[in-house]
């Protein structure tokens, strides 16, 4: 193998460990990246719609309660009021069809099942005590469907919050690990990065001292008398290759 072939070698190693090294940094960042990108993808939308339900029952609730509380009896409910209502509702409902298509953690399916019974028995309720001037006799009935259903609510948001806290923690666990792994690669790289650099300017001086030794060892048996006063080990070698060629008269 040529010098020429070793050096690239020594040089194409170098370029792997470098290589090596940002192709394990990218790997492992992008992992970073898309377990922090699933969490938010997955249990940050449940707690924006479990959020958005609340708003929209919220409306629900306050339409319904100035029946109840309305003292004239009256059967039908004021133009804003019943805009109110069909806002809140409307918030709600698309909001529970996402929330239905986002279940990823374990019991968030029975508490998204529990969500929608509670809630059709809600909706009916209210839709009785807005078409009822005797609404105030479901009060009671209202008032459970409502902590019902407010509690359903609760349950999607802290399966999620526990969901967000739970990953958050895991990927701080990840980032540890992937830390250490850094730090052994690291030095593993460093090693015989280092391990090289010795080697091959070793290699290369002790093969051109070797040459050197050579060659004056060759003209003090040729009978030529070098007057070399340096520690050059290359230009040792090319004064020599000249005074041996002028005793042996080569034409250059």
């Amino acid at each position: 193998m040529t010098l020429k072939t070793k050096l690239s070698w020594g040089l194409g190693f170098l370029f792997l460990i470098i290589f090596t090294l940002v192709g394990f940094c990218s790997y492992y960042v992008g992992r970073l990246s898309q377990e922090s990108e699933n969490i938010l993808k997955d249990n940050y939308d449940s707690i924006v719609y479990a959020n958005n339900m609340l708003a929209g029952f919220d409306d629900m609730k306050t339409s319904i309660s100035s029946i109840m509380y309305n003292t004239n009896n009256a059967v039908n409910m004021s133009a804003y009021r019943q805009n109110l209502f069909e806002t809140g509702k409307d918030l709600f409902e698309s909001n529970l069809k996402k929330e239905n298509n986002n279940i990823t953690e374990i019991h968030e399916k029975e508490y998204v099942e529990g969500l929608n019974q509670n809630y059709a028995t809600y909706l009916k309720l209210c839709l009785q005590m807005k078409s009822r001037s005797s609404g105030k006799l479901m009060f009671n009935d209202f008032m459970a469907a409502n902590e019902k259903l407010k509690q359903s609510i609760s349950n999607i948001y802290d399966v999620n919050m526990q969901a967000v806290v739970r990953k958050t923690d895991l990927t701080k666990h990840d980032s540890a690990k992937f830390k250490n792994a850094m730090v052994i690669i690291g030095l593993i790289c460093i090693i015989l990065a280092l391990g090289y650099c010795w080697y091959f300017p070793v290699y290369i001086s002790t093969t051109i001292s070797y040459l050197s030794d050579r060659m004056k060892n060759l003209l003090k048996e040729s009978g030529i008398t070098a007057d070399i006063n340096t520690n050059d080990e290359a230009f040792i070698i090319l004064q020599s290759i000249n005074l041996l060629e002028n005793k042996l008269g080569v034409k250059k």
